[in-house]
């Protein structure tokens, strides 16, 4: 028998042993580097059932984002707009338009459009959009210049770091609460002068963001 094999192959076991190790390694390395929400969120631009242009309505025509998204200031979440919503201008402003037809069909019928989701917390994460809005973090901090976007694109990674990085140091994303939908606004004095106001608003309204595990995993 100890002329079937070289003496080369008593050390093929460790070899087998070390090129797992390491493969292991590198898939593991890789998985943590790239199948991250940098990665896998970011950029994300799902096909619309309707072509609605945040860049248009937001950006050009300003309209306040609350007009459609009408619960962020009272509620967790941020509701989806009714066809109601749009035919309330849709029904004399091209009210004639194929594009439309899905919300035509959805306000005559009462059945939603399917909309596709682009910014979603997964099922473990709580987050209350109204805490946010209401305490001056603007809608760019975590969705981008909406009002400079023709097909809404997710932006940020919206990870827990990306969470706990804004709540170790809220003061650069804070600002008065009237200001949260001006989306292109920036402080006249600055990166400074957001940092000091940001600070006086922590302290004017005890602002204390969880960092915890039970503040975002309930």
């Amino acid at each position: 028998m100890s002329h079937l094999f070289p003496k080369s192959a008593n050390r093929l076991p460790l070899q087998i042993i070390i090129f797992l190790v390491v493969a292991g390694g590198i898939v593991a390395a890789a998985v943590n580097y790239y199948a991250t929400p940098k990665y896998t969120r970011v950029g994300y631009a799902p096909i619309q059932p309707v072509p609605f242009s945040h860049e248009l309505h937001a950006g050009d025509m300003g309209i306040d984002c609350r007009f459609c998204h009408s619960t962020v200031e009272e509620a967790g979440h941020a509701a989806v707009p009714t066809s109601q919503t749009c035919m309330n201008c849709h029904s004399q402003v091209k009210n004639q338009s194929a594009l439309l037809a899905p919300v035509r069909a959805s306000y005559e019928s009462g059945e939603s459009v399917e909309w596709v989701r682009v910014h979603q917390a997964p099922d473990y994460v709580y987050f209350n959009h109204s805490v946010h809005v209401n305490r001056g973090v603007s809608c760019v901090e975590c969705h981008g210049r909406i009002d400079q976007m023709e097909v809404v694109t997710h932006s940020e990674s919206l990870s827990m770091g990306f969470c706990l990085d804004c709540h170790r140091d809220p003061a650069p994303n804070l600002r008065d609460p009237k200001l949260v939908t001006k989306l292109g606004w920036e402080h006249p004095q600055g990166a400074d002068g957001q940092r000091a106001d940001g600070e006086t608003f922590i302290h004017d309204w005890n602002i204390n963001p969880p960092q915890s595990c039970t503040g975002c995993h309930r």
